[in-house]
């Protein structure tokens, strides 16, 4: 069975983007052994990110990060099971939310800056359908 999860949380301190880089090339590394495929979004010390998968494999993954002392304020925005995937062109793709167009984050929120704690997991997700159907996200995998 296939599920969709999308989570926010705040990064204990602050990365840099070779810490940014570090994190999707090892999501790109175990990911596709485990079948899981996802989008992650980031800003600041910000992230959110959808992850897509079987059931059992998102879940275990999902502990690992509620655990991981790197996040902090882990906060489960939405989960559903699904009949196909939505990111299944992506081992791990990414949006570095600080360079989306102002105007697009403004569209799905109150402010032009993206705060998904104070959003719907529904809002979070049709902005990244946006975000994909614009070419924002980077990262495709080579099957994709």
């Amino acid at each position: 069975m296939l599920v969709r999860l999308l989570y926010a949380s705040r990064a204990e301190t602050t990365l840099a983007k070779s810490d940014i880089d570090a994190i999707v090339v090892r999501s790109r590394d175990v990911n596709p052994d485990r079948g899981i495929t996802g989008v992650l979004c980031y800003s600041g010390e910000l992230f959110m990110q959808v992850l897509e998968g079987g059931r059992d494999e998102v879940n275990r993954l999902y502990a690992e990060i509620v655990r991981d002392p790197r996040h902090r304020e882990v906060q489960l925005l939405d989960y559903a099971e699904i009949a196909e995937r939505r990111f299944a062109g992506w081992t791990m793709g990414r949006v570095n939310l600080g360079k989306v167009n102002p105007s697009l984050l403004l569209k799905y929120s109150e402010k032009p800056l993206l705060d998904p704690y104070a959003i719907s997991g529904k809002v979070a997700l049709a902005l990244l359908e946006e975000l994909i159907s614009t070419a924002s996200v980077i990262g495709r995998s080579e099957a994709g």
